[in-house]
């Protein structure tokens, strides 16, 4: 236990060490043999440190537990408080932490995908998987519960903020696309993308995390310009975003790697044209 907490908690005494080497009680009182030792000071926090320290504890746990494997006690523990203190802050208990928990962990992937918007697309979509994967790597086992459900704690309100996510991330790649009112295809395209990125990330979980997360950023960039260019064949509009993007991307870039790759394979079926 940390000292300022262990004073507040052992307000009479003190452990230090004598001059022999053996650990001695001291009263603090002044009334021991000894000098009495000053107590650290103990460091108050707010109200939203204190709910900041509770949520960080608890998304500690979630990460590396299913919700339903995390007590308030373990909460407590992680946070060095008691269990009393948890429910002071979180009255409706365990689930309504695990809300409060998965609310702050939105709002992290949310941010993901919150880029400049200038510079090639591709490059933009690579720095936001990075960050993205990054918190799927950091929090593995509460990312799988938490998009395979099933938790005893999932209830519709998880559940939303869950499509809040996917919803937010959608939203920003149609506004790194430049298109202020996308079609029906438009938008699929890119909300299976997500649903994609999703399932990826789950499956390199379960295939423990391989490839390596820049192997798989670059393949998931991959699909997502493969994705939209079948759908530029058969929408207007989707035809106007890709032309659009593939003028800002280098030949050294990503794209023109891509393309280097994939006509080797597509050469041979130039009889289908």
């Amino acid at each position: 236990m940390d000292p300022a907490v262990d004073a507040v908690a052992h307000p009479v005494a003190h452990l230090c060490e004598s001059p022999s080497g053996a650990v001695t009680l001291l009263r603090m009182n002044g009334s021991g043999t000894a000098p009495a030792v000053p107590r650290p000071a103990y460091r108050r926090l707010s109200v939203e440190q204190r709910r900041s320290q509770l949520l960080s504890a608890a998304l500690g746990l979630f990460a590396q537990r299913a919700p339903e494997d995390v007590s308030l006690d373990d909460v407590a523990t992680a946070a060095e408080v008691s269990r009393p203190l948890v429910y002071r802050y979180f009255p409706g208990g365990k689930q309504q932490l695990y809300e409060a928990a998965l609310r702050s962990a939105a709002d992290i992937l949310e941010g993901c995908f919150a880029e400049p918007e200038t510079g090639p697309l591709t490059h933009r979509l690579a720095h936001a998987l990075d960050r993205y994967l990054a918190f799927v790597d950091e929090h593995d086992a509460g990312f799988s519960a938490l998009l395979q459900g099933g938790s005893v704690v999932e209830t519709a309100r998880t559940n939303a903020i869950v499509d809040e996510v996917r919803r937010a991330a959608a939203d920003q790649i149609l506004r790194h696309l430049g298109v202020p009112e996308p079609g029906i295809r438009l938008r699929m395209t890119v909300r299976m993308w997500i649903s994609a990125v999703e399932g990826a990330s789950l499956i390199w979980l379960d295939e423990d995390k391989q490839p390596s997360l820049d192997e798989l950023r670059d393949w998931l960039v991959d699909h997502f310009v493969a994705l939209l260019t079948a759908t530029a064949a058969r929408d207007p509009q989707t035809a106007r975003v890709t032309r659009a993007a593939l003028k800002l991307e280098a030949p050294d870039g990503p794209l023109g790697d891509l393309a280097r790759r994939v006509l080797p394979v597509v050469g041979d079926a130039t009889h289908l044209l």
